[in-house]
């Protein structure tokens, strides 16, 4: 059985840093790729950050561009998402998700695409005050 499972959230205050995990586990990690979603309360879902695309390059969106870095070890099925100079509107559960890489040209950049995933996380919570 497919599983994606998030860790790694917390409160941090203002400026500070958190690193999110996400293992998978029950599908054959090497043909997917990993994008990473956020949801603030009463907001849509957003997607931040995804890859790596078929260049071996990450996406990032704009609202965390030079602020969050992804990472993969294959070894592990773990893929890392670094969030330094945190601000109060980062405040949001935190989701990975995975798609098969065949599709990954039309999932990522994960601009309103999150019905391409076929696995998500229950995701984590991650809180940015002082």
């Amino acid at each position: 059985q497919a599983r994606l499972v998030e860790s790694g959230g917390g409160l941090v205050q203002p400026g500070g840093s958190l690193r999110l995990s996400c293992a998978a586990s029950g599908f054959n990690w090497d043909h997917y790729t990993i994008g990473w979603f956020r949801q603030a309360p009463g907001k849509e879902r957003e997607g931040v950050a995804c890859g790596p695309r078929s260049d071996g390059s990450m996406y990032y969106s704009d609202s965390v561009k030079g602020r969050f870095t992804v990472s993969r070890d294959n070894a592990k099925n773990t893929v890392y998402v670094q969030m330094n100079s945190l601000k109060p509107e980062d405040t949001a559960i935190y989701h990975c998700a995975a798609v098969s890489n065949f599709y990954r040209a039309r999932a990522c950049p994960n601009r309103d695409t999150e019905g391409e995933y076929d696995y998500w996380g229950q995701g984590t919570q991650v809180t940015v005050s002082s």
